[in-house]
């Protein structure tokens, strides 16, 4: 296996550390799912230009689902939070240790497409309740 140096500048790898420890996983795994997530999504083009904190990311069921990058937190996540839950932004983001403007992107998000993810939450709801 090649090993690659890479000189990160020292507050992208500040931030990088503590965005991996977040998701309890090393900066070499963070670094390989980052590159990895970009890679997939220039592929795929699926990413909406107007909402740079959201990116597209195949889930269990392969298709690719809305979530904030970075992270594995899927959008319709922070939607359930806000839209039937009722929980202000500020406290998803505090909840889901985002910052504010994740959260927020995330919601416009979910209100631009929100077709889609509404069609998402309640096929995943017609699933458990027909598994059991």
């Amino acid at each position: 296996m090649a090993r690659y140096s890479l000189k990160l500048p020292p507050i992208l790898k500040q931030e990088a550390e503590q965005w991996a420890r977040r998701q309890e996983i090393s900066l070499n795994q963070f670094i390989i799912w980052a590159l990895s997530e970009k890679v997939g999504a220039l592929k795929q083009k699926l990413d909406d230009p107007r909402f740079p904190h959201v990116t597209y990311r195949l889930g269990a069921s392969r298709w690719p689902a809305p979530v904030v990058r970075g992270t594995g937190i899927r959008v319709q996540t922070l939607a359930i939070a806000s839209s039937i839950w009722g929980l202000p932004a500020e406290e998803i983001a505090e909840e889901y240790g985002l910052p504010a403007a994740q959260v927020a992107d995330s919601l416009a998000f979910y209100a631009a497409h929100r077709v889609e993810i509404d069609a998402a939450i309640t096929e995943e709801e017609e699933l458990e309740a027909g598994g059991g």
